[in-house]
């Protein structure tokens, strides 16, 4: 059902065109407002600086591009995209040590940030009634009796205004809606912050034309220690190898409130001391292409526009200019890509753009941008260094601290055993589910406490903890595999 004849989307970058997805049904046209001039290929760009470091494409977000746009998948695929099993295909440095490789429920798509973005381009022009234009700087909003009627944009060869019948905000962390709405009356949202002090910084690599014969992974990951005694500041990183497209891998160093390397000398001489050589060699294997990318601005922050007593008529916000999440923690394309296939959902249903469709669309985008809030908040708010308003007093960010490594530790070790455990684990990486259902789940919760008791006797199904200074082992200890092996 059409519901007006013109929508306007500020941004086009991965929120801003899955938003155009979910208009293009509903409106005669839908206009992409992007101030980058785009490339016709998977390039960086000036507005989107994330694009330099590892992007994982969670299964929650796989859908929701894939219903947006039918064949993104495929498309990403065969643009280069690696559709992998992470248990099987990477290498996991966890607790004291490699994990095993396993069978698992969970399959990811691996491919760079600027490779999503071409492929969803590409989806978004095929569409007859989306239009992009480029280098278009959006300047402000024209309200009319509590609604957003307008936008005001300057383009190289002037200033233009634009009526529009629905406009969506996807113009990021820095976005200057929010400001402009206050101007024109609405108050102050309420924000939500939390700043773990996360800084991450990455160089680009061209993978050897052949692996050595040890290179059974393709991923690698290292995840902090969880030692407490003495060790050097680099075991506290967490670390990607991370492969994407054209033979090429991003390896990538990030910590909580440390200072990271930002030359390509220091990058090198930094990798030597994280918690196992594998890394550092394995980049010694490879020919950098790129210098070394730095970013720091990754703050936790939630405009809480869902709790206005009376949100703008005709205007919502998708991606970090409503929510914005702590990078590390790979929800970003995700939830923008959840938000808009739930705004398509509204629509669908929706008969006219009035007070009751915003606060209904604003209520269950609430609910939706709740679950990776709670688990980015479950993460960061353990941190000493963390500042904001989500901040617990220092007796609960202790007890935190305290208790979510070893929670994790179990929940990751239970999971090797129990595929109950897995598959839910699983859902909850890829925000099909809630930390909170996970684990009021009675058979999650069985096999937790079966896992506890057993490594309390010192039995294990699957073993774990090998050597980091030695190659992760690349034995499948999947059930079937090890059966097969043992006969």
């Amino acid at each position: 059902m059409r519901l007006g004849k013109t929508a306007v989307v500020l941004g086009g970058s991965a929120a801003g065109l899955c938003t155009a997805g979910a208009l293009a049904p509903h409106f005669d046209e839908v206009l992409v407002l992007e101030r980058d001039e785009l490339p016709a290929g998977a390039a960086h760009r000036r507005g989107v600086p994330q694009s330099k470091h590892p992007h994982f494409l969670l299964n929650s977000g796989r859908r929701a591009i894939g219903a947006l746009f039918p064949g993104f998948e495929d498309d990403l695929v065969a643009a280069g995209g690696l559709h992998l099993m992470p248990s099987m295909d990477a290498a996991y440095l966890d607790g004291e040590g490699w994990s095993a490789r396993k069978r698992s429920a969970m399959t990811m798509i691996y491919g760079s940030r600027i490779l999503i973005e071409r492929v969803l381009r590409d989806k978004a022009r095929d569409l007859a009634n989306v239009v992009i234009r480029e280098g278009v700087a959006v300047t402000g909003l024209t309200a009319r009796d509590g609604r957003v009627a307008g936008v005001d944009f300057s383009t190289p060869d002037g200033d233009e205004h634009l009526e529009a019948d629905f406009v969506v905000d996807a113009m990021g962390r820095g976005s200057a809606v929010g400001g402009w709405l206050v101007a024109a009356g609405w108050p102050e949202p309420e924000v939500r912050t939390l700043d773990a002090k996360v800084t991450y910084t990455s160089r680009w690599y061209d993978l050897p034309a052949e692996r050595p014969a040890s290179w059974w992974w393709r991923h690698l990951v290292i995840m902090p220690t969880p030692d407490k005694g003495e060790h050097p500041a680099e075991h506290e990183f967490l670390v990607n190898f991370f492969p994407i497209e054209g033979n090429r891998v991003i390896a990538c160093m990030g910590s909580w409130g440390l200072e990271m390397p930002r030359t390509t000398d220091t990058f090198a001489e930094t990798a030597r001391r994280v918690r196992t050589p594998l890394f550092a060699a394995a980049m010694d294997r490879c020919a950098p292409t790129s210098e070394v990318h730095l970013t720091r601005s990754t703050g936790n922050k939630w405009r809480r526009y869902d709790r206005w007593a009376s949100p703008p008529r005709g205007l919502v916000f998708v991606g970090d200019s409503i929510c914005a999440f702590n990078p590390f923690y790979a929800q970003g394309i995700s939830s923008a890509a959840g938000s808009a296939l739930l705004l398509r959902e509204h629509l669908d249903r929706a008969s006219r753009l009035d007070a009751a469709f915003s606060a209904g669309f604003f209520q269950a985008q609430r609910k939706l941008l709740g679950v990776p809030w709670s688990l980015a908040m479950a993460r960061d708010q353990g941190y000493e260094c963390a500042v904001g308003t989500e901040k617990p007093p220092e007796w609960r960010r202790r007890l935190l601290a305290a208790v979510s490594g070893p929670a994790f530790s179990l929940v990751v070790g239970a999971a090797r055993e129990y595929d109950v455990v897995d598959e839910h684990f699983a859902k909850v990486f890829n925000l099909d589910e809630s930390l909170g259902e996970m684990l009021r789940n009675p058979r999650v919760l069985a096999g937790l406490v079966r896992y506890r008791v057993r490594a309390a006797l010192g039995k294990h199904r699957v073993p774990f903890g090998f050597d980091p200074r030695a190659e992760p082992p690349a034995t499948d200890y999947s059930p079937a595999a090890t059966t097969a092996a043992a006969r």
